[in-house]
């Protein structure tokens, strides 16, 4: 009797591949670098898209005043620079459509190749998970 061990090889390739698909810690760590990502690279819609829509900064500031800070200083800066000297992303072990992201991260902005400005940070981020997307709910830093 032969075994085909093609059909075998194909279902644990499918499980393997769906199952990273849907970590939702993977996620939570690639929402997280998108985030930075986009941040530096200027992208304010891209960044507008990642916030939830009932988005919190320091418990008073909402979506309007995110895009409004984003917009002043994107342009005021020519580049800017996020340097994350440590960050812990993780769920929440009671609810798991939320997870929170803590980091300590220094902000740079430049109008030519050195910074102008640079400050230290210590940013804690709570990420709402809506289908499969995490989105940014709330944002507080010291």
């Amino acid at each position: 009797m032969r075994f085909n061990i093609f059909p075998l090889l194909f279902l644990l390739s499918f499980l393997f591949l769906s199952g990273c698909q849907d970590d939702p810690q993977a996620a939570l760590d690639k929402a997280v670098e998108q985030l930075q990502a986009n941040l530096e690279a200027k992208k304010t819609s891209a960044v507008f898209d990642q916030l939830h829509p009932q988005f919190l900064a320091q418990q008073m500031n909402d979506r309007q005043w995110a895009r409004q800070t984003m917009t002043g200083l994107f342009l005021r800066y020519r580049q800017i620079k996020i340097l994350a000297f440590s960050k812990n992303s993780q769920l929440d072990p009671t609810y798991t459509n939320k997870g929170y992201t803590d980091a300590d991260v220094g902000l740079a902005g430049a109008e030519g190749l050195i910074p102008d400005a640079a400050r230290h940070y210590r940013v804690r981020m709570e990420w709402w998970r809506e289908g499969g997307d995490w989105k940014l709910a709330r944002l507080d830093w010291q």
